[in-house]
């Protein structure tokens, strides 16, 4: 019997399941009541921080958020994989952080998604950090910014560099919520205590609104045993915190930033696609509530 022929029982439901998950896939998140303001930090390299910001932002905005990331890493990965022109001397988040420009003025759309921006990181704020060392209130610059923003957006998701200096500080600084991604490896958690004591630092003296509110699990291969037993002691250890979806292992994902792209408009029927998308449903679907758990 010929599964793709829709006159047999076989094919029409599975051309049934396809309808399905299209639709799926095109309906609405829900939009949040405030703004929310989520930064993606983890002071390890090479855990999908950037690659899970990216594709978060996209994922929202192709449902109907406005969205705006802010590139806090030096690298500016993010950036690039949002098709951002961030070579030196464009107008940048640095020129912001220093004062000299508005958070408006370097924001640019971003043709990943309608509703998406990016306010771009160019290699100039490596030095930022030394320069606001002697600068009033260095902590609070970018929450200072973001305050000023004319600009209407439902989500402002921050992209921070693997350290846990200044520019870290700043972005913890400026929001409502932490999300961390945690990859599937040996070693996961390790350095995670140091994140979690520096983030009741700032709720004690800085920003006592700042909460853990998401765990993100990434580069899960499910033919390892490992990957599981790291997801059942994330889970053990941050509870309903980590999100249901795991991100894969997928070479699409890894792929997609060298043409300036996210892994959804790259290859949208990639598994690390969907599985972005079904996060960042579940997040625009869980919604946050300021008062809620801390670290």
């Amino acid at each position: 019997m010929d599964t793709n022929d829709p006159s047999t029982p076989i094919g029409a439901a599975a051309a049934a399941a396809v309808e399905a998950l299209t639709m799926e896939r095109r309906r609405p998140f829900p939009r949040p009541t405030r703004q929310r303001i989520i930064t993606v930090a983890n002071q390890k390299g090479g855990v999908g921080k950037t690659t899970t910001t990216v594709n978060l932002a996209t994922a929202l905005a192709m449902h109907g958020c406005r969205v705006l990331c802010i590139d806090l890493d030096p690298q500016g990965n993010a950036s690039t994989a949002l098709g951002v022109d961030h070579r030196s001397g464009v107008p940048s988040i640095y020129e912001v952080l220093l004062g000299d420009r508005p958070l408006e003025e370097v924001v640019v759309r971003s043709s990943e998604a309608e509703g998406l921006y990016c306010a771009p990181a160019t290699i100039d704020l490596a030095g930022a950090e030394i320069e606001l060392v002697s600068v009033v209130a260095r902590e609070t610059r970018l929450r200072r910014a973001i305050a000023g923003l004319r600009q209407e957006v439902d989500y402002i998701l921050v992209d921070c560099p693997p350290s846990l200096g200044l520019l870290t500080v700043n972005a913890l600084v400026a929001a409502k919520e932490l999300l961390i991604p945690i990859q599937c490896e040996y070693y996961a958690l390790e350095g995670l205590g140091q994140l979690l004591r520096n983030v009741e630092l700032v709720q004690a003296h800085l920003n006592p609104e700042l909460r853990l509110s998401t765990i993100i699990l990434t580069m899960y291969d499910s033919r390892t045993r490992l990957a599981d037993q790291v997801v059942h002691e994330v889970k053990e250890h941050f509870g309903n915190r980590v999100l249901g979806t795991t991100i894969p292992r997928n070479v699409r994902i890894a792929e997609a930033p060298s043409y300036g792209r996210s892994v959804l408009t790259y290859d949208p029927a990639s598994r690390g696609s969907l599985s972005y998308l079904a996060a960042a449903r579940e997040i625009a679907e869980r919604g946050f509530e300021p008062n809620g758990v801390g670290v």
